[in-house]
């Protein structure tokens, strides 16, 4: 028989689907999360929630697309059960992380400790800026009024911060998958 001909049914194309892109969405989610555990067991209590929301799926549209979402809204489920424990990512630099991750998927492999390395290239008042907004989750405003900064230099300053850590990650992923070029 034919499979080309006989069209998938639900489970058949689900699993094909989730094959194709498990690995990709492994890195993803330990991306954001970062230990290698909770990691695993978002992956997999996301792949329930896939299955079981599955009719939802628009077949013809991007599966990949579609299961990073659910699984973007299991890893902020998973914070909110560990809000009692220090994360190292605020929820809104947990969304910067996703958006960029989407608009640029090379950063989806980069490990955690290449952005622990460009965060170190950063001055010590930028880190603080970036430890103020993103750790301890302060205002642009309440930052504004502790570093005499106008609310704009600050928004100035955060943008320029997230764009010089992109730009390092970009070139410490390039340095890492060619270490014999020099860049």
């Amino acid at each position: 028989m034919d499979d080309s001909s006989t069209p998938l049914n639900d489970t058949e194309l689900f699993i094909s689907l989730l094959s194709r892109s498990e690995h990709a969405l492994a890195v993803y989610v330990l991306a954001l999360v970062g230990h290698p555990q909770d990691a695993d067991d978002i992956l997999q209590q996301g792949k329930l929630v896939m299955w079981r929301s599955f009719t939802s799926f628009q077949r013809g549209t991007n599966f990949h697309a579609w299961a990073r979402k659910v699984l973007f809204h299991q890893i902020l489920t998973y914070r909110k059960r560990k809000k009692r424990d220090r994360l190292v990512l605020s929820d809104e630099l947990l969304a910067i992380a996703n958006e960029a991750i989407e608009q640029h998927p090379f950063i989806e492999s980069a490990p955690a400790s290449l952005l622990a390395g460009c965060l170190e290239r950063l001055s010590p008042e930028n880190k603080q800026i970036l430890q103020k907004r993103y750790y301890e989750e302060m205002t642009v405003e309440a930052i504004s009024d502790q570093s005499g900064r106008t609310v704009e230099a600050v928004y100035r300053l955060l943008s320029r911060l997230r764009s010089r850590l992109a730009e390092c990650l970009q070139l410490a992923i390039k340095r890492q998958e060619h270490p014999e070029v020099s860049l």
